[in-house]
C-alpha cells in the first residue's frame, strides 16, 4: 500500500520518529499491540525492505508511527530515512503483521528492552494500562539518550524503570522474584536478548512464557552463491546483501515476514553446503543438523549452498 510521510521528528541525533498516513487519505488497517510494518525503502540500484515496530496506539487508524535509529554503518534503510526522507514524500509499505503479541492469559507482564528495542512496548503500554493488567517495564539505554527515551515513556515509577547506567539492572534477581504466572517479553540487541533469555532458561522459566522479537536484520559477511534447485536458478549473494534479498533480486518471491530471524517464515530446506545460522528460531540441534536455514539473516560457511526452492 502507498503511504505518505506526514511528519518527521528528531528525538535525538540518531533517533527519529516518523509518522505515516495513507496516501489516499483512507483509514489504515488496524494494528494490534506489538505489530510491525515493512517499508520498501529506495536505494541506489535496489530497494531495501525493513521492518519497524509500530509505536502509535493500536486503535489509531489515521496514522502509523515508527521510531528509526540511524545504524552505523547503515546498509541503506536507516540512512535513507534519516538523510533523504521528507514530509510529503510517498513510500510503499506492507500492512501490519504481529509476531510479538501480548499474551492475554498472563497474570503479569515483565517487559525488558534495550536501546531501540523499546519500540514494540510503546504500543503495549496503553493496552496494558487500559485493561488494568499488571506489568513491569525495565528499559536499558545509554546515558546520552536517557532524556529521549524518558520522553517516550508515559510516566515512570514503580512499573517503569529506565536504566541509563551500566550494571543497574540485576536480571537474575529480577527474574527470580517474579510470580509463576508472569510472562517475559524481551526486545533489543542480540547480546542483550541472549543474556536475558539465557538467564530465564537457567532459572527454569518455561518456553511458553518467553516472548521475544529481534529487530536486527542481516549484517553481511563473505559473499557466496546459492543454487535454488526447484527454480533452476543460481544467485550470487553479495557481502552487503542477505540471501533473501538476493533471491528477491532474481525475481522470485520467497516467504518472509519479519526479516530479522525471529519468525521462522522464511525457512528453506538446505540440500547442500553448510549454513551459518544467525536466527533466533531454530534450536541448537537444528543449527547443528544444518538442513534448514532462515534466508533473511543466515549466510553460508561454504562457498555455495543448495536450497530446495
Amino acid at each position: 500500500m502507498r503511504a505518505r510521510i506526514a511528519a518527521i521528528e528528531a528525538l535525538s541525533p540518531a533517533i527519529k520518529r516518523i509518522t505515516l498516513a495513507a496516501a489516499d487519505g483512507t483509514p489504515l488497517p488496524t494494528a494490534s499491540a506489538g505489530a510491525h510494518i515493512m517499508l520498501a525503502i529506495p536505494g541506489p540500484g535496489r530497494v531495501w525492505k525493513n521492518a519497524y515496530s509500530l509505536v502509535s496506539p493500536p486503535d489509531a487508524r489515521d496514522r502509523y508511527q515508527i521510531i528509526v535509529r540511524r545504524v552505523e554503518p547503515s546498509r541503506g534503510g536507516s540512512a535513507w530515512l534519516h538523510d533523504h526522507a521528507a514530509a510529503g514524500q510517498e513510500i510503499e509499505l506492507a500492512p501490519p503483521i504481529n509476531l510479538f503479541p501480548i499474551a492475554r492469559r498472563a497474570a503479569k507482564h515483565l517487559l525488558l528492552s534495550a536501546g531501540i528495542g523499546l519500540t514494540p512496548f510503546l504500543s503495549y503500554l496503553p493496552v496494558l494500562r487500559g485493561a488494568g493488567q499488571k506489568f513491569e517495564l525495565h528499559h536499558c539505554c545509554r546515558h546520552a539518550e536517557a532524556a529521549a527515551f524518558t520522553a517516550l515513556l508515559p510516566g515512570t515509577g514503580e512499573a517503569i524503570t529506565l536504566h541509563s547506567s551500566r550494571n543497574t539492572l540485576d536480571v537474575l534477581h529480577l527474574l527470580a522474584r517474579q510470580r509463576l504466572d508472569t510472562h517475559l517479553y524481551v526486545c533489543g540487541p542480540d547480546p542483550f536478548m541472549v543474556a536475558v533469555l539465557g538467564a530465564a532458561r537457567d532459572l527454569g522459566w518455561p518456553e511458553a512464557k518467553l516472548h521475544f522479537e529481534s529487530f536486527g536484520g542481516a549484517t553481511g559477511g563473505a559473499p557466496f552463491t546459492a543454487h535454488l534447485k526447484r527454480s533452476g536458478i543460481t544467485v550470487a549473494v553479495a557481502a552487503d546483501q542477505s540471501l533473501l534479498e538476493a533471491i528477491e533480486a532474481a525475481g522470485l518471491q520467497p516467504p518472509c515476514l519479519c526479516r530479522g530471524g525471529a519468525c521462522g517464515e522464511c525457512a528453506l530446506p538446505v540440500l547442500g553446503g553448510v549454513p551459518e545460522h544467525r536466527d533466533h528460531v531454530l534450536s541448537p540441534a537444528e543449527h547443528a543438523a544444518g538442513d534448514i536455514m532462515m534466508t533473511c539473516v543466515s549466510r553460508a560457511k561454504t562457498p555455495e549452498l543448495v536450497l530446495d526452492f
